[in-house]
């Protein structure tokens, strides 16, 4: 038997079908919503927002804290925790330099792209000589 999951989803977005499925629920994401999901992309298996919009990480972020502020920030949003979020397992938390909290996956924190349009877009991997990457579960 699998480990339960926190639920599944099929989806079309302006004609493309986008497959969502929820990482597997574990300890308090058994109660609670995960951070983020999975989704089939062009690129494979990535770890999608709640909207289905692919995430992704940064090689300059290092040590658990972010290097992506500023004008940065505003062309790659990062994966924003809400207040009293909890982290459990593979998932964390970064304090970011304004003192918002962001969602990390495996320590590696986690951004969407501005110009993902639609769910399943990956647009942004390999942005900035390489130095971006789809988030993969």
């Amino acid at each position: 038997m699998g480990s339960p999951t926190l639920g599944i989803g099929i989806g079309v977005s302006r004609g493309a079908i986008v497959e969502v499925t929820s990482l597997p629920a574990s300890g308090v994401f058994a109660q609670a919503m995960a951070p983020a999901k999975t989704a089939d992309t062009s690129k494979g298996k990535t770890l999608v927002d709640a909207k289905g919009m692919t995430l992704y990480t940064f090689e300059k972020d290092s040590g658990g804290k972010s290097a992506c502020n500023g004008q940065c920030a505003m062309s790659w949003p990062p994966l924003k925790a809400e207040a009293g979020a909890k982290a459990s397992g593979d998932w964390t938390l970064v304090t970011r330099d304004d003192g918002s909290s962001q969602w990390a996956y495996k320590s590696k924190p986690l951004y969407t792209w501005l110009k993902d349009t639609k769910p399943g877009d990956v647009t942004g991997d390999g942005m900035l000589n390489g130095a971006w990457h789809v988030a993969t579960p």
